[in-house]
């Protein structure tokens, strides 16, 4: 979901996702999994990632996904961060291409204490045209994060 600013956008999403009588899939940083934390958020539904390789870190979700039985709702931040960035990672995209799975374009507006799902997007075969046009998507919602100035819309 976009924007993410907060730890507390996980807990807002994992409790979203629950009130749906869903569970949130998460990717966080490896290095948040250690005793006793990690087992605690493996429970949550948390995958852990090494982000200094992309290309992995969508093989490791892919493969998290195939062994899923059932549904599988990976929730993800295309920023990457908590920090304000301007250009947004495409891992969601070749995630969504493999799994031949849509993207829904869920979103927190702290501003309203609002969070949706949001709407369904099918991915084309271009990355970067795709991730231009859904930044212009949540640019129009004119959303605000639980830290305001950790989102920047391009």
């Amino acid at each position: 979901g976009v924007p993410h600013t907060s730890i507390a956008d996980f807990l807002a999403a994992y409790f979203y996702y629950k009130s749906l009588g869903h569970t949130a899939h998460v990717m966080i940083k490896k290095e948040f999994f250690f005793w006793p934390i990690g087992p605690i958020l493996r429970k949550f539904g948390c995958i852990p990632v090494d982000r200094k390789n992309g290309a992995t870190v969508v093989r490791s979700v892919i493969s998290e996904m195939e062994k899923a039985k059932g549904e599988f709702h990976l929730c993800i931040a295309p920023e990457g961060t908590r920090k304000p960035v301007k250009r947004w990672k495409m891992g969601y995209h070749a995630i969504a291409r493999a799994m031949d799975c849509p993207v829904y374009l869920g979103y927190f507006n702290w501003g309203n204490k609002h969070i949706s799902i949001g709407e369904r997007f099918i991915c084309s075969e271009d990355a970067r045209a795709d991730t231009e046009l859904i930044q212009k998507k949540y640019e129009q919602l004119h959303l605000v994060g639980k830290n305001p100035e950790g989102y920047i819309t391009h």
